[in-house]
């Protein structure tokens, strides 16, 4: 389709690690469209994580499903307004609510195109939408990119970005400098939304116990929330040196992409934060339970992977018990090797599961 489109909407409404892995789809769309304004459709509270994004001309928040139904049609009705507005010459559809072919087609675009997606395949939903993609690939980013087969772009940017104002770094350091932190250290995010995706707060406090051991600064990060801020303070207790947890909860999604950006190394769990780690370059350690950690895994070629099922049998995704630490199995041991092998001051990496 050799079409110079000049107004691009990208539609993503999922959460942030998700939303971090729609943009490689919107750097290929401006590496083939280089004069496109390229806008986003997402949920408002996963906007922060793509704020700094240069390639990016605007970011447009809907509602999820914590707000009132008026308050959701209200919003709904504004944004058709403004989109409408815009017109828009393509649109570029990642997401799978049912809203979106509604909306889509109150924004009269000319070319809308949209992954295939197995349980939308309604008439009114397939008539939405100009051109369907069938998803392909072995990863998200490659799902992803996969959309844009109908466009016929030849070249792909296959990375991931995440990215910050310098003052967000100015920001961190000076709150670094604070609490004693010099240029060596390690970040370790240890939360997840469900407790499915969590290891051990007593095996993260040896892992804490041995980076510092091997004379490594640790700072602890975590989102703003109770549940989230109790774990961090947990594992800090249980560390015969406490790590920093003064950033905790306290940072901004920019910030936090900072901070990542300049540790040795990242160590965390199934969730945004080990996408921030990859988009960034930055070492990474993570650890996946129940969820497919093949297509779900951070877009790395730096990282080593582990993955609850090399240590047990794990159910499959509709027999998965949420409320089980499927996580548990994994060693402290395991992770403490894996850190001598991607810290400067180790051994040379061995990377596992990684895309080629």
């Amino acid at each position: 389709m050799d079409k110079p489109f000049r107004k691009i909407l990208v539609v993503k409404m999922r959460f942030h690690g998700d939303m971090l892995l729609t943009t490689p789809v919107i750097s290929t769309l401006k590496q083939n469209y280089p004069d496109a304004k390229i806008d986003v459709l997402l949920y408002q509270d996963t906007m922060p994580i793509l704020s700094e994004n240069p390639e990016i001309n605007a970011l447009y928040g809907i509602k999820n499903k914590k707000a009132g139904a008026m308050e959701k049609i209200s919003n709904f009705i504004q944004l058709v307004k403004t989109l409408r507005a815009n017109q828009y010459d393509l649109i570029v559809n990642l997401t799978d609510q049912w809203i979106v072919a509604l909306l889509v087609r109150m924004l009269n675009v000319p070319v809308r195109i949209s992954q295939d997606y197995s349980h939308r395949q309604s008439s009114f939903w397939r008539n939405s939408f100009t051109a369907m993609a069938p998803l392909q690939g072995a990863n998200v980013v490659e799902s992803n990119l996969s959309v844009l087969a109908p466009l016929g772009i030849s070249s792909n940017v296959a990375r991931t970005t995440m990215s910050y104002n310098p003052s967000c770094w100015e920001r961190v350091r000076s709150e670094l400098d604070k609490a004693g932190v010099g240029e060596r250290y390690v970040v370790i995010q240890p939360t997840a939304r469900q407790i499915f995706k969590c290891w051990n707060n007593e095996k993260f406090s040896q892992v804490v116990d041995a980076l510092h051991d091997r004379g490594y600064e640790v700072v602890l990060t975590s989102g703003p929330g109770q549940d989230d801020l109790a774990c961090v303070d947990a594992i800090a207790q249980g560390c015969q040196t406490h790590p920093v947890t003064a950033l905790a909860g306290k940072v901004t999604f920019p910030e936090l992409g900072a901070l990542i950006d300049h540790a040795d190394l990242f160590i965390g769990v199934d969730s945004a934060p080990g996408h921030i780690a990859a988009a960034v370059d930055t070492p990474l350690i993570c650890l996946f339970g129940a969820t497919d950690h093949n297509f779900w895994r951070p877009w790395s070629n730096n990282m080593i992977q582990f993955w609850a099922g090399d240590y047990r049998s794990m159910p499959p995704r509709e027999q998965r018990d949420r409320n089980e630490m499927y996580l548990s199995v994994i060693p402290a041991s395991d992770v403490i090797a894996a850190v001598d092998k991607l810290l400067p001051s180790g051994r040379v990496s061995s990377v596992a599961d990684t895309p080629s």
